[in-house]
């Protein structure tokens, strides 16, 4: 027989807490994003249970000084994190000139998308 052990399940009794990082400190420094605007964005388009703006302490966002923090006691995706990020940036017209790039694990950053000049201004 084999042997089993009556080894309590340590994940089905733990909450999931997921916190993810959104770093606006290029377009802060610019002007170019208003950090609560983004902020109240995040707050009433994130969904729980099927319904938006209803966090009901489940999910907190805060800011700091440049950054924004999504914090979840619920399974939380981080692409729904960049889905937002990527909506807002859209509402404001501002894809065109940003981008969202996952810097670590649990953090991203907005940062300016990079032309490149493929010598149209030729002075020969």
């Amino acid at each position: 027989m084999p042997k089993t052990a009556n080894k309590p399940n340590n994940k089905s009794n733990k909450k999931p807490s997921h916190r993810f990082v959104i770093n606006c400190k290029l377009p802060l420094e610019d002007n170019v994003i208003v950090l609560s605007d983004f902020e109240s964005f995040l707050k009433n388009r994130i969904k729980v249970e099927g319904k938006t703006g209803n966090l009901a302490g489940a999910v907190t966002v805060a800011k700091d000084k440049d950054t924004l923090v999504v914090s979840a006691s619920i399974p939380f995706s981080k692409r729904y994190v960049k889905y937002l990020t990527k909506k807002y940036l859209k509402k404001q017209d501002l894809r065109e000139f940003l981008k969202v790039v996952a810097t670590s694990k649990n953090v991203y950053e907005i940062r300016y998308l990079t032309v490149a000049d493929d010598g149209a201004e030729d002075d020969e």
